[in-house]
């Protein structure tokens, strides 16, 4: 196995099942504590990660953390390609790869990815994606698309509610079919969000930051990080805001984050002139673009840190609505940050898939560009 070629079963390489275990610990501590102190009792989870790490760093001859504050400080400082694990896929983790931010002290995504993706069981049911399916069956129970279109951009545009945004979002007709699952996604804000009595919302992404020391603020999309330092947007009164509530982490994450990517694309494909249909079909893709000739092209939206865990989870894309061609699209960060990232994608990319191509969102803009200017080669189309 050389660093341009991993195993065909390398979802399964026992270290990999080991980081992912690491990584849901770590996600159960953050969800307790901060990162950064700890109180006892840990999880069991937690424990069973740092002894099963114990086991694997004595049989390499290596020196193991002596508990779980080392453990987490591990995952904080040292890039997962330089830990002392023999059967960790050569080549599946970029450089700087790690499980919490060294800044924030706060989960990465590859951590979120790791615990959700790692376990090389690509179709588990996972708490955001019950959700999703919970508000499709009720939206198609209700017969209301409307209401679907509604409850996704409820997700993306306004991840944070205070008192009176619950008000406003409870009065919404369109939100009645899926006001149970809303009741449920939405909890209260813990209190290391706060500083001092304020909480502050990310200007880009809408999500609330985390104060980092005493004057600081960190975002968790990293996609917001690749641009600069986090740029303020609603300040927040701890007491005129009442019950804050924000969306549950998994869906900040895996609804959200990608979201924003699929609304900022939505607003450039129409600045094009081009019809854009938001989630047709109760959300078979992302986006239906229509053409002036009719012409029509679906793109499902994607923001994974890890590409080979994207290329292992590529499927075709549902043939219904109906489309001339189809691609996944992923933002143009991932691209400049890891520069294999389109190679690996394909690589990796399941058999299943039907060679199903991964463009970025800067790519795909230039497509439609030369496809309205009347080109018809390969640049201008999305499939392969």
């Amino acid at each position: 196995m050389t660093d341009h070629q991993l195993s065909a079963d390398w979802l399964s390489h026992p270290d990999l099942m080991l980081l992912r275990d690491i990584a849901t610990a770590v996600l159960q501590l953050a969800a307790v504590d901060d990162l950064d102190s700890f109180t006892l009792p840990y999880p069991a989870a937690a424990q069973r990660a740092l002894d099963a790490l114990v086991l694997q760093c004595l049989r390499n001859g290596a020196r193991p953390p002596a508990g779980v504050p080392e453990m987490v400080h591990w995952a904080r400082l040292r890039p997962l390609g330089s830990w002392p694990l023999d059967q960790l896929p050569v080549g599946l983790f970029d450089g700087g790869d790690r499980l919490i931010d060294r800044d924030s002290c706060r989960p990465s995504q590859l951590c979120h990815e790791l615990a959700v993706h790692g376990h090389g069981d690509s179709t588990g049911r996972q708490y955001d994606r019950l959700v999703i399916e919970e508000a499709f069956r009720a939206c198609r129970d209700a017969s209301s698309p409307e209401s679907y279109t509604a409850f996704r951009r409820l997700l993306v545009e306004r991840p944070v509610l205070t008192a009176w945004d619950w008000t406003d979002v409870s009065t919404d007709l369109f939100l009645d079919p899926v006001r149970h699952v809303i009741e449920e996604i939405y909890a209260p804000v813990p209190p290391h969000f706060r500083r001092g009595g304020t909480y502050l919302c990310c200007h880009r992404c809408l999500v609330l930051l985390h104060p980092v020391g005493s004057t600081a603020w960190w975002c968790e999309r990293d996609q917001c990080r690749s641009q600069g330092g986090a740029p303020h947007g609603r300040d927040l009164d701890a007491v005129a805001v009442g019950d804050l509530r924000q969306l549950r982490a998994p869906l900040r994450q895996f609804v959200t984050g990608p979201g924003r990517a699929e609304v900022a694309l939505e607003g450039e494909l129409r600045a094009l002139g081009l019809h854009v249909e938001m989630w047709p079909g109760f959300d078979a893709y992302d986006l239906r673009v229509t053409f002036p000739d009719g012409h029509v092209w679906a793109v499902d939206m994607k923001d994974w840190a890890q590409p080979a865990f994207l290329g292992r989870s590529a499927a075709p894309v549902p043939r219904r609505p109906p489309y001339d061609e189809a691609c996944w699209v992923v933002p143009a960060f991932r691209v400049r940050a890891r520069r294999d990232y389109l190679e690996v994608y394909a690589r990796e990319r399941a058999e299943r898939a039907g060679g199903l191509r991964l463009l970025t969102d800067e790519r795909l803009i230039r497509a439609a560009r030369m496809r309205l200017a009347g080109e018809r080669g390969p640049d201008a189309s999305i499939a392969p």
